[in-house]
Order: C-alpha cells, then sequence, then structure tokens
C-alpha cells in the first residue's frame, strides 16, 4: 500500500515537471470571469469529480473529470479559448498543460480554483 502511495506520488511529480515547460496561462478567477464575461466563446473545463461538482459550479462550464480527460479530450473544442478549473489550481494546471501540449492554442488555468471563484463572490450555480 505504501509502495503504491509512494509511486501515485512520483507520477504526480513527474507529471507536473514534466508540463511545466508547455504553455497555458495561469490567471485568476477574477480574470477568469473577466474573459469569460468578455467572450461569449470561452470553453470552461471543469476538471473535478462529480461530487466535488455538485457542491457547487462556474454557469455554462463542462465537467470532464481530470481522470477522465484523456479519452476526453476530443470533446473540447481546439478552435475557442479554454478556461480550466478544478478546486485549487492544481488538477486545473496539469490538465491545462496537456491540453497545450495537445494543441490547444489558448489554454488558462484558472490558479486559485473554484474556491477562489467563491471568495470573490463570483457567481456559482448550485
Amino acid at each position: 500500500m505504501l509502495r503504491a502511495f509512494i509511486a501515485a506520488v512520483a507520477l504526480f511529480i513527474f507529471t507536473v515537471t514534466a508540463f511545466a515547460a508547455i504553455g497555458a496561462k495561469d490567471i485568476t478567477s477574477q480574470e477568469a470571469n473577466s474573459l469569460i464575461s468578455k467572450n461569449k466563446n470561452v470553453y470552461i473545463l471543469d476538471v473535478r469529480t462529480q461530487q466535488e461538482r455538485q457542491q457547487g459550479y462556474i454557469a455554462g462550464s463542462v465537467l470532464i473529470p481530470i481522470d477522465t480527460l484523456e479519452r476526453r479530450i476530443s470533446e473540447i473544442p481546439k478552435n475557442r479559448p479554454v478556461i480550466v478549473y478544478c478546486a485549487v489550481g492544481s488538477r486545473s494546471r496539469i490538465a491545462a498543460q496537456g491540453l497545450s501540449k495537445n494543441g490547444f492554442s489558448e489554454v488558462y488555468n484558472m490558479k486559485d480554483g473554484i474556491y477562489g471563484w467563491y471568495r470573490n463572490g463570483l457567481p456559482i450555480k448550485q
């Protein structure tokens, strides 16, 4: 069990390191809200779990949990800006970097996550 945990942590660190050089822009929840307000064509990607989403989500966002992203990547339009979010910005950063690596040209990681969105008083759907 400890071996599995260590392997999972090592894989996570490797993934973060591997994607670190690939470009997705980190933005705050306030910057994301501004971008969404100015560009109705933005694709908002929620990479949390279904259980997390039930606690609240950004209107217009699409749920593709990070553990299904690789096989569902074709569902995300490459010709639109993509804002990726999770709870606090960790999983979304990995997902955003992965999208950039796969040819998505305008990808944003909401670095403070849905918690930052909530803390800033921005609207959440239930």
